[in-house]
């Protein structure tokens, strides 16, 4: 069902004009910039990004350095963000920028859709901001905000329902102010217009259009289906140490985590003796094992249930009878400045993967 947005138009031009976040791509908005702040955005917090944002621009400042960077510098710089395909299609699009359009992010909506890793609102987002092209970018927050305005039931997920708030907001796009406009749909949800009924209706400036805060409907918008309960795994964790140095493994290029660093780990949940057990008949002898505690990870679809243990050897690696166990060991140096290990070995990584910025210049 269409609605008619042309009334918040002014208001949320001036509310944002006096409450919008300084942040390094709003007051910098090149396309380099506002395309690895979005790509960065999706999944993740605002002020989650903003550190990642400035390493990420300083060691790799355009699309010609991104473009030629190695992977595993690539990976360590983005250590910590989850969703690494993320970065794994920024690069691609990079490549694709430098090969077919002079190095050069394309200032059209449609070839920015073309682009690895770009859709629809990623694509709005850059043409709005960057170029000040009048294309809405329509993501949760947008969403959120405009269903609640017009006191709407319909299902955000579906993709028809994405497509009418898009052609909603782009007949009363302004031409002058896109770019501010989109984020001022944005910031309004991500500061004010907040999800799980929790608004801040008093300090938004148009809540005297909102028919969600006049029908008292807030807490029951946007509608979207319950999500689909998570698998749950569970899995030993290894800390092995030899010599002031620790064991860890390159995951399969496809899947989970796909083509990252990991500690190793077994499937299941293992008791002290049983590991100590299992490292015996593989000829890993072992002068400590101290359990690390509890950790719970959560992806998309999958939950983690981990417990850990710190190994500490009393014999060589290269001893072992079992020669499948072939790790990479690192110092904690190595690990901080050249290995990408994901948060999902925090509780156990430790103090060895305090992310170094002079490392990664």
């Amino acid at each position: 069902m269409s609605f008619d947005y042309k009334e918040i138009v002014p208001y949320l031009l001036e509310w944002f004009d006096y409450n919008a976040r300084i942040l390094a791509w709003r007051e910098n908005p090149i396309p380099y910039y506002v395309w690895v702040s979005e790509i960065m955005l999706q999944q993740t917090r605002v002020e989650a990004v903003k550190g990642y944002f400035d390493r990420f621009i300083t060691a790799l400042p355009d699309i010609k350095t991104l473009a030629g960077a190695e992977e595993e510098k690539l990976l360590k710089l983005w250590e910590g963000l989850g969703y690494y395909n993320r970065v794994r299609n920024l690069q691609k699009a990079a490549q694709q920028i430098m090969r077919e359009l002079d190095g050069k992010l394309p200032a059209d909506y449609d070839t920015l859709m073309k682009l690895p890793g770009i859709g629809a609102y990623t694509a709005g987002a850059i043409a709005s901001i960057a170029y000040q092209l009048p294309v809405p970018a329509v993501d949760g927050n947008v969403l959120r905000v405009t269903k609640r305005i017009a006191g709407s039931f319909e299902d955000i997920t579906k993709e028809k329902v994405k497509r009418e708030v898009w052609q909603d907001l782009i007949r009363i796009m302004p031409t002058d102010r896109p770019g501010d406009f989109n984020q001022s749909l944005m910031e309004l949800g991500a500061t004010v217009c907040l999800p799980n009924g929790k608004p801040l209706c008093e300090q938004c400036p148009v809540m005297h259009l909102c028919k969600a805060f006049h029908e008292d409907t807030v807490h029951k918008i946007p509608v979207k289906p319950g999500k689909k309960e998570r698998r749950k795994e569970n899995r030993t964790i290894l800390l092995i140490e030899y010599q002031d140095k620790y064991a860890i493994r390159k995951r399969s290029e496809k899947g989970l985590l796909a083509g990252l660093w990991e500690l190793p780990g077994v499937e299941g949940n293992i008791k002290r003796n049983e590991l100590i057990e299992m490292l015996h008949e593989d000829g890993i002898t072992t002068a400590e094992v101290t359990s690390m505690g509890e950790s719970k990870h959560i992806f998309s679809h999958i939950e983690w249930h981990m417990i850990g243990y710190h190994v500490i050897l009393a014999n060589d690696p290269l001893k072992w009878k079992n020669k499948n166990l072939t790790y990479t060991w690192a110092s904690r140096e190595e690990i901080i400045n050249n290995y990408s290990i994901p948060n999902a070995f925090l509780a156990y990584t430790g103090g060895l993967k305090e992310v170094s910025n002079e490392a990664l210049r």
